[in-house]
């Protein structure tokens, strides 16, 4: 893959950058989390109108025709503001899902919806006692005469109270770490029986717990293969972690803007602090190191168009370990350069490191992917 942006990628970036740089300052995104579900509408309605909703999908479904490049290059950009927007679940979990997925009459219906700004959807698999195990499923779906009935419940569900439309994984045979037997369905947010209780999460975004209690979709509903549905719960997987990673390259490129800056007005000892040798050298390496997770997201990125899956799953593990290690040291750092206002809300460089730990912890943490690491090798 060329990663030299072309003519078209380099319009896109100048596009997307221009308008969060007129709209997502960080005082006006304190204001897009008091809004009611936590984000702006008037800014997904711009994200419709630049044509980012539509980003992946084909030009027939109203979409831009990009891929894995595009997508990593507009997450980057919003990683740099801290968007709060639904555009990962929706555009890059949900989108995935469907377009690996879906039938002609699903992919019309639901990804030129997306991309008009119309709808917003969730994927909703984790749930509590399955930590970072995929395969690890027990909501179930039994067959009715009418289609199916969803028992059980999800964890930290990315915007799920804001999602119009939900997929949902269950187990519709087997035993519960067995990875045939899950099949995925797309469940009416306002289906009788399908209750959300939203909150807060960590990083300011917001994140629902979905309780499920004979809820009944149509036979229609099932995306994919009846029991079929853990590989395409792999590729979403896989691309949520190139899209946060590449999110994650943004985040640290503001840091290190934010903490040069600090250094050159900070003054200690009658001199800025960024004049002392030992604060020279941190910021060397955080650059050092942002430019390493900025590689791990590229690798990221090209593993996603990789039909070979052991090293697809190999190359997505070892960006997964880079990225999630190199946020973390350089959040940290420029939380200890900044001192304590680096710590307090009123300061950005906090709200920088927290999505950045957040991320690190997204389907599984470094020292899980490295133990993968360890027993492929094994």
């Amino acid at each position: 893959m060329d990663f030299e942006p072309s003519e078209d990628q380099r319009l896109l970036v100048e596009s997307v950058t221009r308008m969060l740089g007129d709209t997502y300052s960080f005082a006006q995104r304190k204001g897009y989390m008091a809004l009611p579900g936590g984000y702006s509408p008037d800014m997904w309605s711009k994200f419709a109108e630049l044509g980012l909703l539509g980003l992946p999908f084909a030009e027939e479904y109203g979409g831009f025709g990009g891929g894995p490049q595009e997508v990593m290059l507009v997450m980057q950009a919003f990683g740099r503001v801290l968007v709060l927007e639904p555009y990962l679940p929706t555009v890059v979990l949900c989108g995935t899902a469907i377009n690996a997925a879906g039938t002609a009459a699903q992919k019309q219906e639901l990804l030129t919806a997306i991309a008009e700004g119309s709808l917003k959807m969730a994927f909703a698999h984790g749930e509590r006692q399955a930590r970072y195990d995929l395969n690890d499923v027990v909501t179930t779906a039994k067959k009715n005469a009418s289609g199916w009935v969803l028992d059980g419940s999800k964890t930290v569900v990315s915007h799920g109270e804001a999602a119009d439309k939900i997929i949902v994984s269950a187990r519709t045979s087997g035993d519960r770490h067995d990875e045939d037997g899950i099949t995925l369905f797309i469940v009416d947010a306002k289906a009788t029986g399908l209750a959300r209780r939203g909150y807060q999460s960590r990083d300011d975004s917001r994140a629902a717990d979905i309780a499920l209690s004979n809820v009944s979709v149509p036979a229609d509903a099932v995306l994919g293969e009846v029991g079929k549905g853990f590989p395409i719960i792999k590729k979403v997987v896989e691309a949520g972690i190139a899209a946060t990673a590449a999110e994650t390259v943004g985040a640290m490129e503001a840091m290190n803007e934010m903490t040069l800056e600090y250094s050159k007005t900070r003054v200690q000892f009658g001199n800025p602090i960024g004049s002392y040798q030992v604060v020279q050298h941190r910021m060397a390496d955080m650059f050092m190191t942002q430019e390493q997770g900025r590689s791990m997201a590229m690798l990221a990125t090209i593993a996603l168009e990789n039909e070979d899956e052991a090293e697809r799953t190999r190359d997505i593990a070892m960006a997964k370990v880079g990225i999630g290690q190199a946020g973390r040291y350089v959040s940290q750092s420029a939380v200890q350069m900044h001192g304590g206002i680096g710590m307090t809300e009123e300061y950005a460089v906090g709200h920088y490191f927290r999505r950045c730990l957040v991320i690190e912890r997204l389907w599984g943490d470094p020292a899980y992917y490295l133990n993968k690491l360890a027993e492929d090798v094994g």
